[in-house]
Order: structure tokens, then C-alpha cells, then sequence
């Protein structure tokens, strides 16, 4: 078994609601790391090629570059919290992926020390 991970990040504000108590919006410096595994290599000798993988992670969030995490339309109105947004990024993630690779994990940071993890 092989696993790869490529991350990114983006700036992005968010107001997360808890115990339905909205929070003052404030921006974050996010990263988001994926991981996925496969359990052979290609005739290149790769698992998934890094420059695809890094693609498809800039494409979706893309749409949550420098917005209002409130307002984004690729989270449909959902409560921006950490964990909704490693969701959004591993169920996106998820239908670039070569039917030999499987997600593993999505790691959304928000600031530092907190961290969201997604598995499927």
C-alpha cells in the first residue's frame, strides 16, 4: 500500500455558528492536506501524480480563495466550521480520483494547532 499527500492554502474569512451563537467573522490563513492511497504503482512507478492531485485541490477551493465562507456558494449556506469544509473538500476530492486511488483523509487547518480531519 502507497500512500501521497499534497496540501494547500488560502486565506478566507468565516462566522461560525455554535450552540446557535453566531461568531464575529474573522479570517484564518487555512491549509487543507489530502491524502490518498493506492495499492500499486503505474507503469510510471506513481501512485497519482502529484502535479494532477495538486490541480484538483486548487480547483476546489478555487471558490473559497479569499471569500466569505458564509456566503460561498460551494458550501450551499452550511455552518463554515473546519469540519464542513474538510467534508466539502473530500467529497469534491473524491470524484477527481482514478478509480485506483481511494481517499484517505482530509486535514483542514484553521489556525494553528486546530485541526479538522475528514475520513470517508
Amino acid at each position: 500500500m502507497f500512500e501521497v499527500s499534497v496540501e494547500a492554502g488560502f486565506k478566507a474569512t468565516h462566522a461560525v455558528t455554535v450552540a446557535g451563537v453566531d461568531e464575529i467573522p474573522h479570517e484564518h490563513d487555512w491549509k487543507a492536506v489530502v491524502l490518498v492511497n493506492g495499492e500499486a504503482l503505474d507503469n510510471d512507478g506513481l501512485v497519482v501524480d502529484f502535479l494532477t492531485l495538486e490541480k484538483s485541490l486548487d480547483d476546489i477551493i478555487k471558490p473559497l480563495r479569499d471569500a466569505d465562507l458564509n456566503k460561498a456558494d460551494a458550501l450551499e449556506g452550511k455552518n463554515p466550521s473546519a469540519e464542513f469544509v474538510a467534508l466539502y473538500i473530500g467529497q469534491e476530492i473524491e470524484k477527481t480520483l482514478p478509480l485506483t486511488n481511494k481517499l484517505v483523509s482530509v486535514t483542514v487547518t484553521e489556525a494553528p494547532h486546530c485541526k479538522a480531519i475528514y475520513k470517508p
